[in-house]
């Protein structure tokens, strides 16, 4: 056989290479149209990660910062955790199992049997494809976003009388209340946080808990199991606070001062007071000793907001009901130091047996709350030395009309109900007139050198805090009433935003709601009903919401903007707080928690864990953190949040939506409802 000649096969071996070219380059192309990392590993970080174009721009309250609030002094810097760092850089898709903690952590059989229905073989599913490192949730966030740190959590462990379930971090450090020097002052009640080291553990949760009662069911009746504390319905029993039936705790709408219920209550308010005007004149209310929290709950019926607060103490778990049911509420105490509000914050101050001697202390306790009501505002007091004639309630009213005069309210009304149950209502003055009338300066008026006026771990003002206004024109104004207020820019005092700035925040989330967070996250908004904004700025996203039926607590962290009094002025409710330290509410009280551009600075000064390990704390199985940042940022999150079995995803390389399992440490269980 003759062998083919060099010129006969040139067209051969031409054809072959210009066929295996054409195969290369369209391998190529397929590829680079998957730019994920695990598909392109070999390719530089520019093309395997966002653009900064697809990143949307900031909220405009974000774009500059004032001058940053002094943080406490009890928070230490610390370094984020390496392991977590270094997690969010490996595309290991595969989930650890759960194991136990060396210490601390629940054994298998220590596990809480928790309600079980048809929706656990989805979840099962679902959590089956995470331990395959496959996202359930889907998400366009590329192949990274399935690493899972390693971290191995542990279930809190507490102090003899703290309830397991029910930790609170900075109001259950037993070892710092024991050491305190007096209690006289209700020190006992107030923040005593953890400093080294925080916190990284997780809250158990109680033996058959399940999905909360839907609003507005809610407001008259919650799950026994979610919140197994029967202590006050013995003692509350005559009172119709709460009763138990069956599975359910159930909320008649009674109180120790609504003799006849507390819809009677408030228009009996309203019938001796017309000026009042709940829901346009009044937005606002802080109510002080509010037991479950019945009056703000029913005032929701009049679009009026109210922040329902009492302290962790006998009155067992009484914010934890309020919360469960829907009703907004904060675990606090007037004591020795501040509440976490903004001077000149509410329309209206209400304590009905709030068991607070207003009087005790040199009247400092009055004086805080003539610090957060607004000029024109009215507090409305119902309590015994108000209608009794006893020596001892007749003392108390002597000693609350001298101070009262002294600070300048005025007694506007003063009545007694069909049962005899007395109502006093006192109106803050709109000037600094009447002060400077008195004929003795005391108590005296503050000043620049009585210090700082910011109230987070400051103490008690020994002074009154002069009107914000000259007149009372801004009382007059209709554009102060609601809804009207919710969308006007209010300047105040050390406020370095602008009109422009102000509606710009406003148009932009009310845009950024629509058309992403309500159509493209995989969240159940049907099913949300307590939401907090971590990082609120002009609380823009709670103003975007407003119509929904949910309310938002609004938090400006420390360090930030202290744009707090902007939200109180257009008619919304908020605290300061600082994240590196837990929060004061009971766990499991929050449907959807909300973070915007925070975690950077944020874990300049604490690790991210600690951070996770309060999402966790404060938010419901079964729902949702949105974590609005930078790519670099989720990447850091992400890991953790799968380490605790959350169901994550990523929208438009922006947000990260988490969703919270039932799982703990020690348990196989992950979803329920």
């Amino acid at each position: 056989m003759a062998v083919p000649s060099d010129r006969k096969r040139r067209p051969f071996l031409l054809s072959l290479s210009l066929f295996l070219l054409v195969s290369a380059l369209l391998v190529l192309f397929f590829l680079f149209l998957d730019s994920s990392s695990q598909s392109l590993p070999f390719l530089p970080d520019r093309l395997s990660t966002p653009t900064p174009s697809l990143l949307g721009p900031l909220p405009p309250h974000q774009q500059q910062r004032a001058a940053p609030i002094p943080s406490s002094s009890d928070s230490q810097p610390n370094p984020p955790a390496s392991a977590v760092a270094e997690a969010a850089e490996k595309a290991d898709a595969s989930r650890p199992e759960p194991t136990d903690a060396v210490t601390g952590g629940a054994s298998k059989s220590e596990a809480s049997p928790r309600p079980v229905d048809s929706s656990d073989a989805a979840a099962a599913d679902a959590d089956a494809k995470a331990d395959r490192g496959v996202d359930a949730a889907g998400g366009d966030g590329g192949g990274d976003d399935l690493a899972v740190a390693d971290v191995r959590w542990e279930t809190c462990k507490v102090m003899r009388g703290v309830s397991p379930a029910d930790y609170i971090p900075c109001l259950d450090n037993i070892r710092a209340i024991k050491a305190l020097r007096s209690r006289r002052h209700m020190e006992h009640r107030e923040r005593h946080c953890p400093v080294a080291p925080r916190p990284r553990c997780l809250v158990r949760t109680p033996a058959g808990y399940r999905l909360p009662v839907p609003w507005p069911r809610s407001r008259d009746m919650i799950w026994y199991n979610n919140v197994p504390h029967p202590k006050l319905v013995e003692y509350k029993k005559d009172q119709n606070w709460v009763t138990k039936s069956g599975d359910y705790l159930v909320f008649p709408g009674g109180g120790t001062q609504f003799k006849d219920g507390v819809t009677r209550y408030i228009q009996f308010i309203e019938q001796t007071m017309p000026a009042i005007q709940w829901g346009t004149h009044t937005r606002t209310v802080l109510d002080v000793g509010c037991g479950v929290a019945s009056f703000g709950g029913y005032l929701l019926d009049r679009n009026v907001i109210t922040m329902s607060f009492a302290p962790k103490d006998e009155h067992e778990a009484q914010i934890q009901f309020a919360l469960e049911r829907g009703i907004p509420a904060f675990l606090a105490v007037i004591g020795t130091q501040k509440l976490p509000f903004p001077d000149n914050a509410f329309d209206v101050v209400h304590c009905a047996r709030c068991r607070v001697h207003w009087y005790a202390n040199g009247g400092k306790p009055l004086l805080e709350l003539n610090r957060v009501l607004r000029p024109g505002g009215y507090f409305i007091w119902s309590a015994t030395p108000v209608y009794r004639k006893e020596k001892r309630d007749q003392d108390d009213w002597n000693a609350m009309v001298t101070l009262t005069k002294s600070i300048c309210w005025r007694t506007v009304v003063k009545s007694e109900d069909s049962n005899g149950i007395g109502v006093v209502i006192y109106q803050k003055a709109t000037s600094s007139s009447c002060y400077l009338e008195r004929k003795t300066n005391e108590p005296p008026l503050c000043s620049k050198k009585d210090g700082s006026r910011f109230p987070w771990y400051a103490l008690l003002d020994s002074c009154i805090l002069p009107p914000a206004v000259s007149s009372s024109d801004e009382t007059k104004n209709s554009s102060f009433s609601w809804p009207g207020r919710l969308t006007r820019y209010a300047s105040v005092p050390d406020d370095s935003a602008t009109t422009e700035k102000f509606d710009a925040d406003t148009k932009y989330w009310k845009q950024v709601i629509s058309e992403v967070y309500f159509n493209d996250f995989p969240v159940n908004w049907s099913s949300i009903r307590n939401v907090m904004d971590m990082s609120a700025g002009y609380g823009g996203f709670a103003a975007a919401i407003v119509d929904q039926p949910l309310w938002v607590m609004n938090v400006i962290p420390i360090g930030q903007s202290d744009t707090l009094p902007v939200i109180f002025s257009r008619g919304l409710i908020g605290v300061y707080h600082d994240w590196c330290e837990s929060f004061n509410t009971y766990p499991r009280t929050y449907d959807l928690l909300h973070m915007s551009y925070l975690l950077g600075s944020l874990t300049n000064r604490c690790d991210i864990i600690e951070v996770a390990a309060e999402v966790d704390r404060i938010l419901r199985p079964g729902r949702w953190f949105v974590l609005k940042d930078t790519m670099d940022m989720i990447k850091k999150m992400g890991p953790v949040l799968r380490s605790l079995h959350y169901e994550t995803v990523i929208v438009k390389h922006q947000y990260l939506v988490a969703t919270k399992s039932f799982w703990r440490p020690g348990s196989k269980v992950s979803r329920s409802g």
